[in-house]
């Protein structure tokens, strides 16, 4: 595509009036083509905002002529943005054309399949009828292929509902990989944790035992352990939660990634950092309570 002294390579789809509807796009700055452009090969074309700020950047495009392999097309609408698609395409990175100027004029057909199509989009009435929808678009596609009953079919039918399943089954794979990383990495962070406190009862031997010695209660000397297994567990949580919200500014910065970091996640995250605390902290606290005062005293 050609405005100007601006380019820009991008998707031509030729269609009909009824894939707006279909595909629930809708126009932003000017009108659709219609099904006498269709009919009368006429050379309009609708554009994504992408295209639209490639080619023309501030200038209104709407009533503006662009140049699609050295044809002149009349560019009568702007389509509105519809962002990504699940797989990472850039939706608003199309043209869109009656089908007839695009198969005449871009594409160029031969005249023994002037009437083909690439493919068809169908939408049933609602959810329960789009088995139903398939099955009748096979039954007619067979017939005008002119297939006989043992023939394979020479075109595929793609189901929604079987692509959405399937994207589904992949991110739940993936949440299951994510969740093992992490479970791994609470893992570390946990005998760590366990390490430190260890190491802390070994060096505080004689401050517990002057504790019991002065009428310390075994409980006391495990809920202080833990206190501090859970203060510096939750201490890490807030870390990670800071660490969390600044990655996800910055991925959605440079990236253009939308990022959500909602107010239960971060709850979730110290809590699990409380846990993970009071799971691995318990040990060392259980091992400094039940120290023996007057061999404490003796060692020291």
């Amino acid at each position: 595509m050609v405005y100007g002294n601006s380019n820009w390579a991008t998707i031509i789809s030729g269609t009909t009036p009824g894939y707006l509807q279909i595909r629930e796009l809708s126009v932003a700055e000017g009108a659709t083509f219609s099904q006498q452009d269709v009919d009368g090969t006429n050379k309009v074309a609708l554009l994504g905002k992408t295209v639209v700020a490639n080619l023309f950047g501030d200038i209104d495009p709407v009533g503006q002529s662009i140049r699609i392999k050295n044809v002149p097309f009349l560019v009568v609408g702007v389509l509105s943005p519809k962002g990504q698609s699940p797989t990472g395409q850039d939706q608003d990175d199309i043209i869109l054309l009656p089908i007839s100027t695009a198969k005449r004029k871009v594409i160029g057909i031969k005249s023994a399949n002037a009437d083909a199509v690439d493919s068809i989009t169908i939408e049933a009435r609602n959810g329960d009828q789009i088995q139903a929808a398939q099955d009748e678009a096979r039954v007619l596609l067979r017939q005008r292929h002119h297939l006989q009953g043992a023939e394979d079919d020479d075109f595929s039918i793609r189901n929604m509902r079987e692509i959405f399943a399937a994207q589904a089954e992949s991110s739940h794979i993936m949440s299951l990989m994510l969740a093992a990383v992490a479970s791994v990495s609470l893992v570390v962070s946990g005998i760590g944790i366990m390490n430190i406190m260890l190491v802390s009862v070994r060096e505080r031997t004689r401050e517990i035992g002057l504790r019991q010695a002065v009428g310390a209660k075994t409980r006391d000397i495990l809920m202080q352990f833990l206190v501090e297994a859970v203060a510096l567990s939750i201490a890490g949580g807030f870390v990670g939660v800071v660490l969390g919200i600044g990655v996800s500014a910055v991925i959605s910065r440079f990236a253009h990634w939308n990022t959500v970091m909602g107010l239960g996640a971060v709850l979730l995250a110290v809590l699990f950092s409380a846990l993970v605390g009071v799971s691995f902290g318990y040990y060392p606290a259980r091992r400094a309570a039940y120290l023996d005062p007057i061999e404490v005293l003796r060692s020291e």
